[in-house]
């Protein structure tokens, strides 16, 4: 185990409604809460204004309202935040070779193997210089956690919060941990916890004193000998850069039970598309196609079928898709879908004959199903009028006259617009047609204006919207 408190644990602060916060200058300093909208939905996260009246990450959006009903409520914009993620993994890129994602928010980081710090100084300033550089580059704030252990570095960060740096010196860690929950530790969920508290251990002091003999009796050897070992700050877990991917998946919950089969093949088949799109994007490709259906009393059945070869088809994975579906019962009303992909390669290499096969056996099922049906089918195909434009909370439009803004709210026929940009000043409040023709959806802009010879090196660039 190293002396020296070269890892690094970057973890940004509220990072979803910090970055909507960034965006929008009306809603600095203000409680910002991200998720689904709908009555099943969830905060995915919040601003620490929010977190004030007791709202929470992974709280239903129904119990959300009722303590901050005067909070504002966005979808998420994984576009964006995606975006901004990239812009801070490439300025830890820049301090190590060793970075380890654990979400598009939070990272460990090597500082030892990029030779950018080697004692406890050296590490503080980089540290200290990597928050200057995400404030100037992204205009969000986060906490940096810096020990010898990436246990202890994560703990470091949780300390840090918001918008601070922790280091804990070589030394001092038993120190530290003794007074803290057991749930510290990593591992160590709600269950565990609880077995332990029944067992009269609630601190890591107490699991330190208990022994090694005592845990492994209490959960086993695996578990017991590695959480004795957390207790006495022993974590030899290197950083590691590249994470296999086991799986790309996609899935949507549904406000109201989906009873028509149709809709629910062709939720499919839009699902299978999109999660092809991400897969594509990871320039990957996959054997197992995956369909997950839960239903409406909640009994989730997972279906599975593994093709002769990876693949990246949009085709072949809606055609799988959908043959998976032909074997799960939806009659009583569909809550929730997914299809993923699994068996990942970063190549394709297809049975064509196969692939060629399939078609035509799809194109021959389709013409003898157009023979057979040939007389309804005049009677089902009607004219279908335009579905009406879907204005989400929190999302980018941009209007002819007034410009760039974000929707403020919508329903019965009207949306709200609030007009401004991330470097404005809170913007004015304008109400138009849902349908209005020079209304449209637009791209979102960049949190931080950019300007010739600018090169997010600075500490000094305009404050976050976020908390710190």
């Amino acid at each position: 185990m190293r002396t020296a408190p070269t890892i690094l644990h970057l973890d940004m602060d509220a990072f979803y409604a910090s970055a909507e916060q960034a965006a929008k200058p009306s809603l600095r300093g203000k409680a910002v809460i991200v998720g689904g909208l709908g009555p099943r939905g969830v905060v995915a996260t919040c601003s620490y204004e929010a977190r004030v009246f007791g709202v929470h990450s992974a709280m239903p959006m129904a119990q959300a309202r009722r303590l901050a009903p005067n909070a504002a409520y966005l979808v998420p914009r994984f576009g964006l935040y995606r975006e901004v993620s990239e812009q801070v993994m490439g300025l830890l890129r820049d301090l190590s070779p060793l970075v380890e994602p654990l979400s598009l928010d939070e990272a460990f980081v090597d500082l030892e193997a990029g030779q950018t710090a080697w004692d406890a100084e050296s590490a503080r300033l980089t540290g200290v210089k990597l928050r200057g550089d995400i404030r100037a580059v992204t205009g969000l704030t986060g906490s940096v956690g810096l020990a010898a252990s990436k246990m202890l570095a994560k703990i470091a960060s949780e300390q840090a919060k918001p918008d601070g740096l922790v280091l804990i010196e070589p030394g001092t860690e038993r120190e530290l941990l003794a007074p803290m929950t057991v749930r510290t530790l990593p591992g160590v969920g709600p269950a565990t916890g609880d077995h332990l508290r029944r067992a009269g251990i609630t601190t890591v002091g107490e699991i330190a004193e208990a022994g090694e003999d005592e845990l492994v009796r209490l959960l086993g050897k695996a578990h017991g000998v590695a959480l004795y070992a957390m207790a006495l700050a022993h974590d030899v877990r290197p950083v590691v850069a590249e994470r296999d991917t086991k799986s790309v998946s996609v899935e949507d919950t549904y406000d109201v039970d989906i009873h028509d089969r149709v809709r629910v093949r062709m939720e499919v088949q839009r699902l299978a598309d999109r999660c092809v799109g991400r897969l594509r994007g990871a320039h990957l490709s996959g054997r197992t196609i995956v369909l997950k259906v839960r239903r409406y009393d909640f009994s989730t059945l997972t279906r599975s079928e593994t093709l002769r070869g990876p693949t990246d088809d949009p085709a072949v994975v809606r055609e799988a898709a959908a043959r998976l579906l032909e074997s799960v019962d939806t009659t009583g009303g569909v809550r929730l879908l997914g299809v993923g992909v699994s068996g990942l390669a970063d190549y394709t290499q297809e049975d064509l004959f196969a692939q060629a096969r399939t078609a035509a056996a799809a194109a021959s099922a389709e013409e003898l199903e157009h023979v057979e049906h040939e007389e309804t089918e005049e009677a089902v195909e009607e004219p279908v009028p335009p579905a009406e434009r879907r204005w989400h909370a929190g999302h980018d439009v941009r209007h002819a006259e007034f410009g760039h803004g974000w929707v403020q709210g919508s329903g019965l026929g009207r949306v709200t617009v609030r007009f401004e940009t991330p470097g404005s000043l809170p913007g004015r409040v304008r109400t138009f047609r849902s349908d209005d023709p020079l209304l449209e959806v637009a791209e979102p802009l960049p949190l931080v204006e950019r300007r010739p010879g600018d090169v997010g090196a600075s500490s000094g660039s305009p404050a976050a919207g976020g908390e710190g």
